[in-house]
């Protein structure tokens, strides 16, 4: 496995603190804009993923339990004084959803809830691929799996740079298998746009098998990519579920 560091910067909020794990391409950046937000929401800890914006020059993860691996003892140990959730979009999900089984074993993390966005349950395989595809068919089959395209993909140089995090990325997630069939111990809210053509929300509600705890199905205005138009919907069903 390689020795990856990630990059948490914390957003002064309440109590609570939200590790927040980017989607196929992103980066810390995106969460990082979320400013200002209501005094309720929790502290925001972007995670950073190699091969992006200050790591860029790090190899990218190819493995989602590598992944998980490499970032649940750097994430304990940021979060060890208080209450932690866990929220990821899509790829984050998954990622995210391995991270809570690896914090779940850690007696002094406080794992309080899981939030997954935007994602099928973790034991649905992905029938569509755009794994391998040429350049302009993989930009094109990303851009309708996900009804967004970052603006940076349409300037070539800058293409140049992110397209083999994309790539990695999008192995990564089409080819993911959850490490175990065990549920967690770990509530579980699973948020979804109502507009979203790529999640659907019986898909979206397969994840009440990843959870012995509670679970609940949230829908907020918007599609796929519904956080990128506004976070305070989503902050909103996140403040909600975190108090006490």
């Amino acid at each position: 496995m390689q020795n990856h560091r990630t990059l948490l910067k914390v957003n002064s909020r309440m109590p609570h603190s939200l590790i927040c794990i980017p989607f196929a391409g992103g980066g810390a950046s995106f969460y990082r804009t979320w400013k200002p937000l209501p005094d309720r929401t929790p502290h925001i800890l972007p995670v950073q993923l190699p091969g992006r914006e200050e790591m860029f020059i790090e190899e990218p993860f190819r493995d989602v339990s590598d992944a998980a691996e490499a970032l649940a003892p750097q994430i304990a140990d940021q979060v060890s004084s208080g209450p932690v959730a866990l929220f990821g979009h899509s790829l984050g999900a998954v990622i995210a959803f391995e991270l809570a089984r690896r914090l779940e074993r850690n007696s002094e993390v406080r794992l309080t809830h899981l939030f997954v966005s935007g994602s099928p349950g973790p034991w649905s395989r992905r029938t569509q691929r755009a794994t391998g595809l040429p350049e302009d068919r993989f930009l094109a089959q990303i851009q309708e799996f996900a009804g967004y395209r970052h603006d940076a993909l349409s300037d070539p140089d800058l293409r140049e740079i992110l397209l083999p995090v994309l790539r990695a990325d999008v192995e990564m997630h089409e080819n993911y298998k959850p490490d175990s069939d065990t549920p967690l111990r770990t509530p579980i809210i699973s948020l979804r746009g109502t507009d979203d053509h790529l999640v659907s929300r019986i898909q979206a509600e397969e994840w009440s098998q990843a959870t012995t705890s509670d679970f609940r199905l949230v829908e907020v205005t918007g599609g796929h990519m519904y956080l990128a138009e506004s976070p305070l919907q989503l902050m909103d069903a996140i403040a909600a579920a975190l108090q006490p």
